[in-house]
């Protein structure tokens, strides 16, 4: 087991590492939809690029889920075939929102070194394709919230 600091300084390798392997500006939260936003995840067990849904109003989380799920097949066939939805996610802190996710295929820890480099480019593959999708289809998308 790593102390704090040890699993902090693990961290902070990873994606420094990362911006530095990858330098680009990714979209993120910058969609224009309030608590609407892309995300990479990296833990011990698991790496992921997720679109989380995270508004704390219910209707408006459902109707932007909904409005996603309506392009699912597009999805899956032209930019993520292994894309995964999940309309009601739990966070270890309680809060419910909604996920649509690929997960890193290959074994991934944060904490081993020797994975890093295939998550790198599995991220920079599928945030690309995130992006791409969002690019193509985010005037859709906002009109569930206008």
């Amino acid at each position: 087991m790593y102390s704090k600091q040890e699993a902090a300084k693990i961290r902070r390798d990873f994606w420094v590492s990362y911006a530095k392997s990858f330098p680009r500006k990714w979209t993120l939260y910058n969609t224009k939809i309030k608590d609407f936003g892309f995300k990479f995840v990296a833990d011990r067990k698991k790496a992921e690029v997720t679109l989380n849904i995270e508004t704390s109003n219910q209707e408006q989380r459902e109707l932007l889920y909904a409005q996603v799920l309506t392009l699912k097949k597009i999805i899956e066939t032209e930019f993520l075939a292994e894309i995964i939805f999940e309309k009601n996610h739990v966070l270890e802190n309680g809060k419910t929102i909604s996920k649509i996710y690929v997960p890193l295929p290959a074994k991934f820890s944060i904490h081993n070194k020797d994975t890093w480099k295939t998550c790198y480019q599995f991220y920079n593959t599928t945030m690309h394709q995130f992006e791409l999708f969002w690019e193509e289809y985010q005037d859709y998308i906002n009109q569930a919230v206008l």
